[in-house]
């Protein structure tokens, strides 16, 4: 992902204190094992374990498996050192706290059926609301600060909510219960790429031409069925992850769509793959996952393209958004059959429609759901 752009990664070669702390952390998590001829010393050379344990550790969290640390991974490292009880935890509008210590609180919150936001490991003000609704139920001081008594109170108690995902009970009866059409509802696309960064290039025509081009037409037709949509670019902006997803929360967005193509030294690489919010482990963003399902399965039936599945990834796209966010990779601008049908602007077309097909099929109840590639909305008189 681009955030980790402004940070020289670390890999295979890198040495000095930053490699050691990396290091560090990876023994601290059980996926590097001490060297017994170098005793207690981590060391400060990325060597091939390192690197082997780096890519366990972004595989698990959901991150870009390239074996190397970026300021993403090297984020990830650092909240997973964090376990639920080293340190109080509280609402910090300024400098949010961040770690595995307010993901496991966040859910264990969820589990008894208190409404903590979303389980990203972010302490912010939904997390606050949940932890102070529980700390009133059960007597204790509610003043939002997860300590030492509110610890006690989380380990005595089982679980509350049964019969699946408290989460995605409550978002899903959320999105039915706002009604199936899409008035008033707040729709941003994202093109990747954009300005001097213009992803691949497939003769005089750029990645980011292409995705802007789709989110233009996915734009009209959002907007003709009654959505208010909001591109996060122009043809010359190239904005940060951070920027992108703060201009989503500002818009108060109630879903975010990042548009990409995709490329691989490989021949054989082609399809279609969406991405939402997710460890891998259980922790999810329950509509996204839902909506990504939804996107990728009306664009391959629609267009015949390869079916890549949808995976969970905690990419800061994806985890910084407060709304349902999710990744759609369109097809392979390197594979010549791919790169044919997406320089077609009939078949830019159709993805459009499948992607307005997916937003307004995940407005529906389910007793109401049409079989994908079938969904038509009313033509207006």
């Amino acid at each position: 992902m681009g955030s980790e752009s402004s940070m020289e990664p670390l890999g295979p070669g890198s040495t000095g204190p930053a490699v050691a702390d990396v290091r560090a952390a990876l023994r601290s998590l059980g996926l590097l094992a001490v060297d017994a001829a170098a005793g207690e010393s981590v060391g400060e050379e990325y060597d091939p374990a390192t690197e082997l344990a780096v890519r366990h550790f972004q595989q698990v969290r959901g991150l870009s498996v390239d074996g190397r640390v970026g300021e993403e991974t090297y984020r990830a490292l650092s909240e997973a050192r964090w376990s639920l009880g080293d340190r109080l935890l509280h609402h910090d509008p300024e400098r949010p706290m961040r770690g595995d210590d307010v993901t496991n609180l966040q859910e264990r919150l969820l589990e008894l059926g208190y409404d903590a936001g979303r389980a990203d490991g972010i302490f912010g003000r939904e997390t606050e609301t949940g932890l102070r609704a529980f700390q009133r139920d059960y007597g204790l001081t509610a003043d939002g600060t997860c300590g030492p008594g509110t610890l006690r109170a989380l380990r005595q108690l089982g679980r509350k909510v049964t019969g699946g995902r408290p989460q995605l009970l409550r978002q899903s009866a959320n999105f039915v219960d706002s009604g199936p059409h899409l008035i008033g509802r707040r729709i941003v696309v994202d093109p990747g790429h954009g300005g001097a960064d213009t992803g691949f290039t497939a003769g005089e025509t750029t990645e980011a031409d292409l995705v802007l081009d789709l989110a233009s037409r996915i734009e009209g037709r959002l907007a003709a069925a009654g959505a208010t949509v909001y591109l996060t670019r122009g043809r010359d902006q190239n904005p940060t992850a951070e920027q992108r997803t703060a201009f989503a929360n500002d818009a108060r967005a109630d879903l975010f769509i990042s548009l990409h193509m995709d490329a691989h030294g490989s021949e054989h690489a082609r399809g279609v793959a969406s991405y939402y919010y997710g460890t891998g482990s259980g922790t999810s963003s329950t509509v996204g996952e839902r909506f990504a399902d939804l996107a990728r399965r009306e664009m391959v039936a629609r267009t015949g393209m390869l079916d890549l599945g949808g995976h969970p990834k905690t990419w800061d796209l994806l985890r910084w958004t407060r709304m349902p966010a999710v990744r759609l990779d369109c097809g392979y601008l390197s594979h010549p059959v791919d790169r044919l049908l997406l320089l077609d602007a009939r078949l830019r077309g159709t993805v459009a429609s499948a992607v307005l097909a997916a937003v307004q099929r995940l407005f529906l109840p389910a007793e109401a759901d049409p079989p994908t590639g079938t969904f038509v909305l009313p033509q207006k008189v």
